[in-house]
């Protein structure tokens, strides 16, 4: 018995679609002479930190800390450090973008504290990703009936669909306006749109080609 003639195609979608989260991360450093004194500095800008956050605990989806270091700073080949230096980061993920305006420049002029951010996300399974896999489904399919078409015939049966893989591009930069001199209490953000992308190989078998035509 003859096999079934079978067509292969690839079906690719795109779609911009806007951010879900925004990530940023703030370090809290201290120096000095003393060990326990950078320590004691460092956990008291940490706690002014955290009770900042706490004010935005409705528009922030998860907090974690990245890690704590204490280390000496040694005078070029001296073994005797000259300093001590202590950094304490933590990363803050957002999903209400319309207090970053407010919440970055108030976390930015704590003593001793750099931030950096946002960085524009979707949520891991984000629903777009799924809406661009089926869409590209639907252009593979669309794609195999015109070549069965084209030699007078018809998709008859699916036999695999095959993902070469999805994801957005998260776009790792902060975009800002400031509409003032005031930069503390007037930034605007303007949240980035992220790729979306999905490409599948479809495999169909189809009626028997009508090769006179």
């Amino acid at each position: 018995m003859p096999e079934q003639p079978t067509i292969v195609v690839r079906g690719e979608a795109f779609r911009e679609v806007p951010p879900e989260l925004a990530v940023f991360s703030v370090s809290c450093t201290a120096r000095g002479k003393d060990k326990d004194g950078v320590l004691a500095r460092l956990t008291e800008r940490a706690a002014v930190l955290r009770v900042l956050l706490d004010g935005y605990e409705a528009a922030i989806e998860r907090r974690e800390t990245g890690g704590l270091q204490v280390y000496p700073d040694f005078k070029r080949g001296s073994e005797r450090p000259v300093a001590y230096v202590g950094d304490w980061n933590t990363t803050v993920t957002v999903a209400d973008f319309a207090v970053l305006g407010e919440m970055l420049p108030r976390v930015a002029l704590l003593e001793q504290t750099a931030v950096a951010g946002p960085w524009w996300q979707l949520r891991p399974g984000s629903q777009a990703g799924a809406e661009v896999r089926r869409a590209a489904i639907v252009e593979a399919l669309s794609r195999a009936r015109e070549y069965a078409a084209a030699v007078g015939a018809r998709v008859d049966r699916l036999v695999e669909i095959a993902d070469e893989g999805a994801g957005g591009n998260v776009m790792p930069a902060m975009a800002f306006r400031s509409k003032g001199a005031d930069t503390a209490a007037s930034l605007e953000f303007d949240p980035q749109q992220q790729t979306v992308q999905a490409s599948v190989i479809v495999r169909v078998t189809i009626s028997e080609p009508d090769l006179a035509i």
